[in-house]
């Protein structure tokens, strides 16, 4: 019996599909404001990521998190909160066509996002942060 290989991150599918482009940002600097066109969408390689929504709502992305796929599937899309780098990080940033296609290439990509998207909605309802 032999073993699968294990599934890329999406960091790592974005960095080995030249998909995208390393991009570094020291603590407080702002990676995109709420209201400005969406041009990318981001996956953290190291750091954190703060996502802050206008009811001052914050959700913290870390190592391995995509960031910003919500707002990227609309074309001609602003983005809907901001996004602050809370300690130096490194992402991929991708733009939003190389993100499509990457995802017509690797369809794994959807169920790691998926995955990720009920990862943060259980942690919303288990700090009560979220309502149904």
């Amino acid at each position: 019996m032999t073993s699968s290989p294990a599934l890329a991150t999406a960091a790592e599918l974005m960095l080995n599909r030249a998909a995208g482009e390393r991009v570094a940002f020291p603590t407080g600097t702002p990676i995109f404001r709420q209201g400005a066109d969406v041009r990318s969408i981001y996956a953290i390689c190291r750091g954190v990521v703060d996502v802050e929504e206008r009811d001052q709502q914050r959700m913290r992305y870390g190592a391995g998190d995509l960031f910003s796929y919500q707002d990227i599937l609309l074309p001609n899309a602003v983005h809907t909160n901001s996004a602050v780098a809370a300690t130096p990080v490194e992402l991929v940033r991708v733009e939003r066509l190389n993100f499509l296609n990457l995802v017509h290439l690797h369809p794994t990509l959807v169920i790691q996002l998926l995955a990720q998207q009920h990862r943060r909605l259980r942690e919303q309802r288990a700090n009560g942060s979220c309502w149904f």
